[in-house]
């Protein structure tokens, strides 16, 4: 398993099954604040790249959440829908947002490592 990154602070943790787990980063929900709500997207339906999949909100905003690659969702994390803090307090493991299976692979080679994203905060 890796974990990939976008310019938008979406993680992905890519299984090697053909899918991943979707999430938003750190540096995404510090910016953000006290989650409040998420609005998740449909199991079953596909997006394509940079499709708005989903939404948080914030005491402080909204943010869409992102479809970093083209693919179907499979799963989404109904423990989030019931206690959006989950992104704050674990956003890494336990405040994942949806599971993908990915319908072109080829384009986690655009995504960032953690040494580049580390290089893109650094530069914000």
């Amino acid at each position: 398993m890796s974990i990939k990154y976008t310019p938008d602070h979406e993680w992905l943790e890519v299984h090697g099954d053909g899918t991943a787990t979707v999430g938003i980063t750190v540096h995404a929900q510090d910016a953000l604040g006290d989650v409040v709500f998420v609005d998740l997207p449909e199991v079953g339906k596909t997006y394509a790249e940079k499709d708005v999949a989903g939404v948080v909100e914030s005491v402080k905003a909204a943010a869409d959440v992102y479809m970093p690659v083209d693919g179907e969702i499979t799963e989404v994390n109904e423990a989030l829908r019931d206690d959006p803090a989950l992104a704050n307090s674990d956003p890494l493991k336990a405040g994942w947002f949806f599971k993908v299976r990915l319908s072109n692979p080829a384009q986690l080679d655009a995504l960032m490592d953690s040494t580049a994203y580390d290089a893109l905060l650094k530069s914000l």
